[in-house]
């Protein structure tokens, strides 16, 4: 290579050009940046939860487990194991000098059932009795429910199934190809 060369598009001048065997970025990109996940910005924000009606603010990190445990509570095994994992590193990382923490779980409704009475779709009947307890659709679910139905109808199997799992059946509208009376 001489001086001489041109100098131009794709081809830059011989003292600026990278030199064999040497890297362009020498110092090479810095170790651990932005590997770290920022649990403490995260988990420690403030979020508010609503137990029994009442609302009060918890960090998110303690939402979480409280969220996590509930499942596991409800029969989730998967979160049952994770929040016990998480209660035994908690246990761990305590040492003697910190006074003990008493943990104290409320159960918060959750899944279909707090859904269906919230909403107002369905009234849990029997509830104190666990072998006669089960949920009955009222009768403005059920007329929603087959209004979008259109003329489809149903079986008669299926429809004494609607009107046995009805709460006050005889107050829907039913649609004219309802065969089943009860």
């Amino acid at each position: 290579m001489t001086d001489n060369e041109p100098v131009g598009y794709a081809k830059p001048p011989v003292a600026t050009r990278f030199l064999k065997g040497r890297s362009g970025n020498p110092r090479g990109r810095p170790k651990n940046r932005r590997r770290e996940v920022p649990y403490d910005a995260a988990l420690g924000q403030m979020v508010t939860i609503r137990e029994d009606g009442h609302e009060r603010r918890v960090t998110a990190a303690e939402a979480f487990l409280l969220q996590l445990t509930q499942k596991g509570l409800a029969g989730d095994s998967a979160a049952a194991r994770w929040s016990l994992e998480a209660i035994e590193a908690a246990r761990a990382s305590l040492t003697e000098e910190h006074e003990k923490v008493q943990v104290i779980i409320t159960l918060v409704a959750s899944g279909a059932d707090c859904i269906l009475d919230t909403l107002g779709l369905a009234t849990l009947k029997y509830a104190d009795d666990p072998l006669r307890s089960r949920w009955e659709i009222n009768p403005w679910a059920v007329e929603a429910a087959l209004s979008r139905m259109g003329t489809r109808g149903l079986t008669e199997a299926e429809q004494r199934e609607v009107w046995r799992n009805t709460r006050l059946p005889h107050k829907v509208a039913w649609p004219e190809w309802w065969i089943e009376r009860g």
